[in-house]
């Protein structure tokens, strides 16, 4: 990214607002605060989120009219930058559930105007935690199967159903839910996107406990359940093309192009030299292991420089595309491959369940570990990435296997 006048004076700015708003007792911290699936801020990280939402800079490209920061993309490339020498972070993006990285970018694609200042700004403050009903039991990789029913009751729709795998939807104030609308039409052809406040009797959810140790799924049933009218996003019966385009912006989010720094400042490097110790020219001292830190360092800057160039051919106008499959798959290989370093470099330490015996660190990378390894489902999987890629970039044929 070529420096020029206007990005420097940007850059003076976002520096001295963050020396100013963002608390130093923070720094460095967001690796730990953010490893939640849900946080409820106070002390000096409620500042902070506070500040970042009414400054808008936890939504930093979304226009300024609904409360977002109103920034170009290099602009916000600069800030990511600013954060990342202050130690800062984002929590807005885990604060707001599934409304920054995925519902607010489909809403300002396809909401009506009402919508856009009913929910925008709120997702920009993280004022609500939304959450996301896209699976069921029997419409997990083939979603359109799924089974979820509106029925139009005048002035409302009438929901009855099953979602399962929402995340936060025990938590979730809103929730955006795919659900068939026209039973006759194909399977692609009858499905809707609603938006539906989860404060009523007609919803219930029940946490789903995961071999990490936390709960961040739900299933979710819907027992007539009301969503209004005006709650549509999109048109009737085209909630295909809305859901597909929102799981766009759920896999640009799990690029790495979404983020706003604020992780640990100890490199893999560091940490393998604290463990592993050191040899008589500092390197670390095990030369397999170093070779792989290495290798998996080559790996995690390329992909960053990836992101980069992406949005530079751009030029500030990132849009979203199939080739966000391509970085997602490429995501979840470099941080799954960082978590297998993490933890054998830690040797006996890696292997710590609870608290004693361990740190709190060590504890903590044994979980994110075995959490980690959903990357590479959630999301499209894996496998159905490359399908994605195939058809959609290299333009291969729907069915490659004759006979």
């Amino acid at each position: 990214m070529a420096a020029t006048p206007d990005l420097e004076a940007f850059r003076a700015e976002a520096r001295a607002w963050l020396d100013e708003s963002f608390p130093k007792s923070l720094a460095g911290k967001g690796a730990t605060l953010l490893r939640a699936e849900f946080i409820e801020p106070e002390g000096d990280l409620a500042i902070w989120a506070r500040n970042l939402g009414e400054k808008g800079w936890g939504t930093p490209t979304w226009p300024a009219e609904y409360g977002g920061g109103g920034l170009s993309q290099l602009e916000a490339q600069v800030l990511a930058q600013e954060m990342n020498r202050a130690g800062a972070f984002n929590p807005l993006t885990t604060m707001a559930g599934m409304g920054i990285t995925m519902v607010g970018p489909t809403i300002l694609e396809y909401g009506t105007e009402a919508q856009k200042r009913m929910h925008i700004p709120r997702i920009c403050k993280a004022e609500l935690f939304w959450a996301l009903g896209y699976s069921e039991p029997n419409a997990g990789s083939d979603l359109a199967s799924l089974q979820c029913r509106a029925v139009d009751a005048g002035d409302h729709w009438v929901v009855n159903g099953q979602k399962t795998w929402t995340s936060g939807a025990d938590r979730a104030g809103w929730i955006g839910v795919l659900v068939r609308t026209d039973p006759d039409a194909p399977k692609r052809d009858g499905i809707s996107f609603l938006m539906m406040d989860m404060d009523q009797r007609g919803i219930e959810t029940r946490p789903i406990q995961l071999i990490g140790g936390a709960s961040p799924f739900c299933e979710t049933f819907f027992n007539d359940a009301r969503a209004e009218k005006d709650q549509m996003l999109g048109e009737l019966n085209a909630g295909w093309t809305v859901g597909k385009r929102l799981l766009q912006h759920e896999r640009q989010s799990q690029t790495g192009t979404a983020g706003m720094g604020g992780g640990s400042k100890k490199s893999l490097v560091d940490r393998a030299k604290e463990y592993v110790g050191v040899d008589e020219r500092d390197r670390i001292a095990d030369p397999d292991l170093r070779s792989r830190v290495v290798a998996h360092m080559m790996d995690a800057k390329a992909h960053s420089l990836t992101l980069k160039r992406v949005v530079a051919e751009a030029k500030g106008n990132a849009k979203v595309s199939a080739a966000a499959s391509i970085l997602k798959n490429a995501a979840s290989k470099v941080a799954q491959a960082r978590a297998e370093l993490d933890i054998e470099l830690m040797g006996h330490s890696g292997l710590g369940w609870e608290p004693e015996g361990f740190e709190e660190r060590e504890v903590a990378a044994v979980r994110a570990w075995l959490t980690g390894k959903a990357m590479s489902i959630y999301g499209g999987s894996y496998e159905i990435q490359n399908n994605i890629i195939a058809k959609n970039i290299l333009g291969l044929p729907e069915n490659t296997q004759r006979g």
